[in-house]
Formats: C-alpha cells, structure tokens, sequence
C-alpha cells in the first residue's frame, strides 16, 4: 500500500533547522521548498492499488530521491548514502536528521512500480507540465533533434563464452534440461565456471572448440523435455537457439548437413553481443565510430535548453533509424515547428512527413557519394524521374531501370570506354550504374538549398550547436554508461535524466511558484 506522512519526522527537520546550509537556487533547495507539490501523492496513486499490507515509503520522497539520483549519475546504494549522511539530500526528500533513509533495494521495487504502470515517464511528464504552466516555450519554435550513443552496462561476449553462457542458462532455468545437458554434451563441463582450457593460440584448436559447442547447443535444443516453459525459460532457449546460429556456418567441406560448424566468414547484422543484455547491440554510429550499447534520442529546444522528448532504443534495425524515432519526438508538438537536425535525419520519408506537418526541415543532407575521388556526384546528372530517364555528365541519355524493391531505381549508361569523361565517372571499363532514389527530388531539393540558400545556412550553424550541448548534458558525469539492463528499464532512466536536468534549468531559469502558479521570476535568454 502507498506510504503517508505520519507524525514527526526522525530527528529535527532539516529543512526547518538547517536552511541556511542548502545552497540557494539548487534543485535541493527547490525540492525541499515544493516536493510534496510538484510530486502530490495522488500521482501515485494507480501504483499502490491494494489498502492492505505494510505502508511503503511515502513515493513523493521517493520520486525526488530518483530526480536527484538521476541529475548527479549515482547508484542506488550511493543514493541511499548521500540520503543518511549529506544534509542536502535529507532537506530536499524531506528526511528528518536522524532518518537512516531506507533500503537501496526500495529504488529498485520503485522503478519497477513506474515501469509496469499505464504512465511510465509520469516524472518527466510533470516536469514537462511545469515547463508548459511556465509558459517558457511560448513562441520559441525550434527544436534540435540528436543522437548518442549509450555504453551497456555488460561485456561484451565472444561466441565461445556466448554459447557457454547460454547453455548454462538453459540448464538452470529448464526443467530437465540439466540432465539432458550432461548425458549429451560433450564439449565441456558446463559445471566449471570459466572457459575451456584449449591452446588459445592454436587456430585448429579454436575451431574444434567452436564446432564442439554449436553441435551441443544443437542437441540440447533437441533434446530438452517437451513441456510448456515460463517466460524466463522460454528466453533461455530463444537466447541459445539464437547465438548456436548467428556467428557459425557450415565447415568448409560441409554440405550443412552432418554437423559440423566454423565461425562465419561475416558479421550477422542483428548480432546478440551479450546472453546477459540480449538487446544490447554492435552500433556503427559512423564509418569511423563503433560502439556497444543502445541509442539515446533527443528533442531539444535550443534557446532555453530544455529537453522537449527523449527516448532510448536498441541500437539496430529500422524502426530504431534516428529519422523513425524522430516521428514520436515531435508527435505532440504543435505545427510550425523549425526542426533541426544532422545527416542521420536527412531522408525524404521525414522531410516528407515535416513538410506535411507544416513544419520547417533546416536538416543536413547526407554527403554526396563519389565513384572516383573529385570526380563527379549524382548531382552532376540531369535526373528526371517523371519521365524516368537521366542524362550523364558527357550527354548520354539513358532509360530509369523499374523500381526495385524500396522503390530504388537504376540508369545503366553503356558507351564508357569511349567517353572522355570516363576518368572523373566510373572505374567500369564498360558502363556506369546509377541508382535513383524513390524520394531523388525531395534529397536533390534538399541538398541545393544547404548549398545555396544563405539563410538555411545561418540558421544551421546558429542552431543546430545547442544539440550538441544537450548529448553533452545527458551524457556528463560518466552517465554515459548505463546502469541497467535492457531497453525497458534504460528508456525509463533517460526521462529520469531528462526531467532532472530540465527541472535544474528551470531553477537556474528563475522557477518558481507565486500564488499557486508556475512562474519564471527572470528573462531568460
């Protein structure tokens, strides 16, 4: 059941006895001025439904408790330290001086309770609901989209530790599965912890190990009882059906029938890198940049500073592209909108859709790709889709191939050999292949106006900065490792991040509550 007040609080109150030593303007200060308003216990109340049992810890204390925890990147247990010993910590959550807080264990049943709640981010939507009586957004009509990069908070497995690891899930959370595990598997002894002890160096070593671990991955997934599995057994088997296949193929001189295996020659593009995060995800966030984590989004508004909508999304896969999420960053935003934002969000699906949206798109386009350094773009080419042909550089015209499937289109030019613009066009000794994009025109529009039009440029280089600081924010304090596990529980601590810093901004803003009624008290900039 929720927890209330009840009498005085352990000791002298803090924030009565000691106001004097919390920093003015700080966000303890203001949570310990207007907690029990901007987190009124009836917010809670759908996360507490049952009247029986012992009374939890009032959730208003812990839902500063969280604000705080996510603003300065600590750990429960340091959560609960600063709350015991650091005079700040006790005024803003309301702790008298000799409370000894409560157990860390209790931040964790609290998130849990938010994460299977029908309003999830309901602290980040308060904020927001702050932000909105405040009235600090009026009239500013930018707003910068961006992304990161988020560093699990596992190591990354090679495929013998995967497939050891999951095996050893598989027996312990599958009845039966023990037993099938040592009358069939021979490769090791899934009993040891650790590796197996090879000659790592010996190559013809390595692969017999590899071979050895598919085949009783193999039998153990048919061989386990027949019987209807619970869910955390259920993702055991899903987990080792998938890693006994994603990194192997068949042998050499293997017709990929009689069970023998080697490491693929090649990457599996929605590769598991951990059996203990399965979504955690390898993420190319450019040609140059690799990384291991989950993708962070951000809608930000740059004059003020404050976070509009975030999100957190497994690193792989189209639906997770930043131009997709874009859509839900600003699905609740009003039109008229001026959307910033780089190469990652240039294509012709979202310029569509903002377009349509009556919304401006000051978007950087992708960079143009060339056959022959120096030599010539698509740009150089007179496309014209409508009659579906195209014109080379050196006046060859040629018919549009019929679109393939995503709409993409191709103009093979013959007659190369002889052509004396060949050396800047293609390195084919007989023809060059151009592929047409479906949306040719609205990238093509795009990308003229970023090199011609002064204003767009202005405003790019004036605007599109402050997304940059906003990554910087939610990443400061080595927040750039996450603390958690999987997509659900790290989606939730970026909006905890998020509100965080947006609630330190409005104070630093001048927030305040004047009759009832969020207020800024200065100008802001």
């Amino acid at each position: 059941m929720r927890g209330e007040w009840a009498g005085e609080p352990v000791g002298p109150d803090v924030w009565e006895t000691c106001r004097e030593l919390i920093p003015t303007g700080s966000v303890f200060a203001f949570l310990a001025e207007h907690r029990e308003v901007l987190f009124p216990p009836v917010m809670f109340e759908d996360m507490y439904p049952s009247s029986n049992g012992r009374p939890s810890m009032p959730p208003e204390v812990l839902a500063a408790a969280v604000v705080l925890q996510s603003l300065l990147g600590l750990s429960d247990f340091e959560t609960v330290l600063e709350l015991r010993c650091d005079l700040r910590w006790k005024a803003a959550c309301g702790l008298g001086l000799l409370d000894t807080a409560f157990d860390p264990s209790l931040l964790t049943y609290f998130r849990r309770r938010l994460q299977r709640s029908t309003a999830p981010d309901r602290l980040f939507t308060k904020v927001k609901e702050v932000v909105a009586a405040t009235g600090v957004l009026k009239g500013k009509h930018r707003r910068a989209l961006d992304s990161t990069v988020f560093e699990d908070a596992v190591a990354t497995q090679d495929t013998v530790t995967q497939l050891i690891a999951a095996i050893r899930a598989v027996a312990r959370e599958v009845p039966g599965a023990r037993e099938a595990i040592a009358e069939y598997c021979t490769a090791h002894d899934y009993a040891v912890p650790g590796k197996p002890k090879i000659a790592w160096n010996d190559e013809a070593a390595r692969a017999a190990l590899v071979d050895a671990l598919v085949t009783d991955a193999h039998r153990v997934l048919g061989r386990l009882p027949e019987q209807n599995l619970g869910e955390k057994a259920a993702n055991a088997v899903g987990i080792l059906a998938l890693v006994a296949g994603q990194d192997v193929e068949p042998a050499d001189d293997s017709d990929g029938r009689d069970g023998r295996w080697r490491i693929a020659r090649r990457t599996a593009s929605d590769r598991v890198i951990s059996t203990v995060d399965p979504e955690a995800r390898h993420i190319h966030k450019n040609r140059t940049i690799h990384q291991d984590g989950f993708k962070g989004h951000v809608s930000f508004e740059p004059e003020t500073g404050l976070f509009t909508a975030v999100a957190l999304t497994c690193g792989y896969g189209a639906d997770n592209h930043e131009a997709a999420v874009a859509r839900e960053l600003l699905a609740d935003e009003e039109t008229g909108l001026t959307v910033l934002g780089d190469a990652a969000y240039g294509t012709g699906d979202l310029r569509i859709l903002l377009a349509g949206q009556g919304h401006t798109a000051v978007i950087k386009p992708a960079a143009k790709r060339q056959a022959i350094t120096g030599g010539f773009t698509i740009d150089d080419f007179r496309i014209d889709p409508a009659a579906g042909t195209a014109t080379c550089p050196g006046g060859h015209t040629t018919n549009l191939g019929r679109p393939q499937p995503g709409g993409v289109r191709t103009a093979q030019f013959s007659g190369c050999t002889t052509c004396p613009l060949r050396g800047r066009c293609t390195t084919s000794k007989t023809k060059r292949l151009l592929n047409i994009h479906p949306q040719y025109e609205v990238l093509a529009a795009a990308r003229r106006q970023a090199a011609t039009d002064t204003a767009w440029q202005a405003e790019y280089r004036r605007w599109r900065p402050p997304g940059e600081r906003a990554i910087a924010w939610l990443v400061a304090g080595g927040n750039r490792r996450l603390r958690y596990r999987g997509v659900i529980k790290n989606d939730l601590w970026i909006r905890h991040r998020a509100a965080a810093l947006n609630l330190r901004r409005l104070i630093n803003l001048g927030l305040t509550r004047t009759a009832g009624t969020w207020t800024i008290s200065t100008a802001t900039s």
